[in-house]
């Protein structure tokens, strides 16, 4: 078989895995190529009849043959210059529509097209191998291991506050490393502490420092995740609120607004209790008691430790810390809580708010519709279980408050509020209206009032999602079962209008808590002086509330 017949039918077997766009014609649409296999056959096949094709065939066996170089690249650039003005009569310009003009700067086809050809001297596509990047390590599980100069940089430091390494620092020395070198609150100190000396020794070296801070990765963590790591038990992958009784312990113990509070050791603890309670109120949105490092970075629970640590006023904290927050909750629990005996019953919580609640919605709380009372007494809620109930009904505008409120008024358990049930708790409220000789107003004309206030996606119902888009959420709750506040809504009242506005930062618990501390005060200092005692008077002069 002569050389030329092997190379021809050697063309032929490849005519399938022939590119159309090798070809280069520039009237026919590349697609309509690829998508009809035999009118390439027919091309190439015409291609190979040619005249300059048997040229191009007859130069490489020459070059074969007299052992020279074999350039098929550049004599095919050649024969295709040569060729292309010689096409089949097939492919006549007046047969197609013209195409639109392209221009040859603006087309990334046309400029892929030049720059590989003058590139590589041939419109053959050459596939070159994928780089290996190295991806760098992103996750570490004991934490991101920390730069040797930032390693060096605290050592030094620690370096520094112990003196004695091989003695080292007592608790009460600690402080200092808490505070320099961890940046952390200060009553953080004893959780710390603890967490390294594991022996109870009763001191911590440098080394066991410097093992535990520096090489447990611990100086790259974020403050909340140093917090949640120092408090959290071994093994757990949450904090309780057990976790957080040595934090609050040694606030009480060590900062300078609640030093009145050292000789009361029970009121320390009901101050402790109210601070948890109101911490897993706002942070633990799951309700389950365990408080996840999620939780604790989204909430301002770190932001108000720091306030806490650099301000003298504790009042001055709002979040959490506050003791006037915590003395206006405690007293009315106090006041509710008849025969002192730490719970309260349905009775009991009707007085609430000078019988501001409808039967019905009391009724909806004792059955644990909103939370499950951690009391073990039946019928009756505890001291943590009022802390919840107070937050949510003087803070309406809050995200706990309004799924407290709205698992209440869901009857049904199914997620959305009727009409049929917004209207079985506003029956009470018209009732009561009617006893009050107050104008009564219809619930259709209520319904219509709910629904412009919230604009729900959908007019038959109202959902959790509706409820917070609203900032009139906590006004429909009050229309439902608190009288005294839907009263004051109805009437606008200017005084707390312009409260609001001369400082829109406070929340409405804020503010209930400011007025309601005022008044206990004053009632207070009144009783003292009604005593008649010049001893009793003066002293009230000098407490703290």
């Amino acid at each position: 078989m002569s050389l030329s017949l092997k190379m021809e039918i050697d063309t032929m077997e490849d005519v399938t895995c022939l590119d159309p766009e090798l070809l280069q014609l520039p009237e026919v649409s590349p697609f309509a190529l690829k998508t009809s296999p035999q009118l390439v056959e027919d091309l190439f096949s015409q291609w190979l009849s040619l005249p300059e094709t048997g040229h191009l065939v007859k130069s490489l066996i020459d070059d074969a043959k007299a052992g020279t170089a074999v350039n098929a690249c550049a004599n095919f650039s050649n024969a295709n210059v040569v060729g292309s003005n010689s096409l089949p009569s097939m492919f006549c310009s007046v047969s197609a529509p013209p195409l639109s003009p392209r221009s040859s700067s603006g087309s990334p086809r046309s400029s892929k097209q030049k720059s590989s050809s003058s590139a590589l001297g041939s419109p053959l596509k050459l596939v070159s191998e994928p780089m290996q990047e190295v991806i760098p390590q992103f996750y570490f599980q004991n934490g991101r291991p920390p730069t040797m100069e930032l390693k060096e940089h605290y050592l030094s430091k620690i370096n520094h506050l112990f003196d004695n390494p091989l003695n080292g620092l007592k608790i009460n020395e600690f402080k200092t490393v808490t505070k320099e070198v961890c940046k952390l609150p200060s009553f953080v100190s004893s959780a710390l502490f603890r967490k390294i000396d594991v022996d109870c020794v009763g001191s911590v070296t440098r080394d066991a420092f410097i093992k535990y801070w520096v090489d447990g990765n611990m100086l790259t963590m974020d403050i909340a995740t140093q917090i949640f790591e120092i408090l959290k038990r071994p093994g757990c992958r949450h904090l309780t609120q057990v976790d957080f009784k040595p934090v609050v312990r040694e606030l009480l113990a060590t900062h300078p607004g609640l030093k009145f509070l050292r000789n009361t050791p029970e009121f320390q603890d009901r101050y402790a209790e109210t601070v948890i309670y109101r911490i897993f109120y706002t942070m633990n949105r799951s309700g389950n008691g365990r408080l996840t490092l999620r939780e604790l970075k989204r909430g301002e629970l770190i932001s108000a430790m720091e306030h806490a640590d650099e301000e003298e006023d504790i009042n001055k904290v709002l979040r959490y810390f506050s003791y006037e927050h915590f003395y206006v909750i405690y007293c009315k629990f106090w006041e509710l809580d008849t025969d002192h005996d730490f719970f309260i019953d349905r009775e009991s919580l009707i007085k609430y708010g000078n019988h501001a609640l409808t039967y019905r919605i009391v009724d909806r709380i004792f059955s644990q519709a909103p939370q499950k009372f951690t009391s073990d007494v039946e019928g009756k809620m505890g001291y943590e279980d009022f802390v919840y109930f107070m937050l949510s009904e003087e803070d309406k505008s809050s995200d706990p408050s309004l799924e407290y409120w709205f698992k209440c008024i869901d009857l049904d358990g199914n997620g959305v509020l009727t009409p049929n049930e917004l209207q079985f708790f506003y029956e009470e409220q018209l009732h009561r209206m009617e006893c009050l000789a107050l104008e009564p107003v219809l619930f259709e004309d209520i319904l219509c009032q709910i629904i412009d206030m919230i604009a729900p996606e959908r007019e038959d119902c109202i959902t959790l999602r509706d409820l917070k888009g609203s900032k009139l959420s906590g006004n429909v709750f009050n229309i439902l079962f608190n009288l005294h506040k839907f009263m004051a809504f109805e009437t606008r009242d200017p005084f707390l209008i312009r409260q609001e506005r001369e400082d829109p930062t406070l929340t409405e618990w804020d503010r209930f808590a400011h007025r309601e501390y005022i008044r206990l005060s004053m009632e207070e200092d009144v009783e003292d002086a009604s005593n008649g005692s010049g001893d009793v008077w003066e002293e009230s002069l000098e407490a703290p509330f």
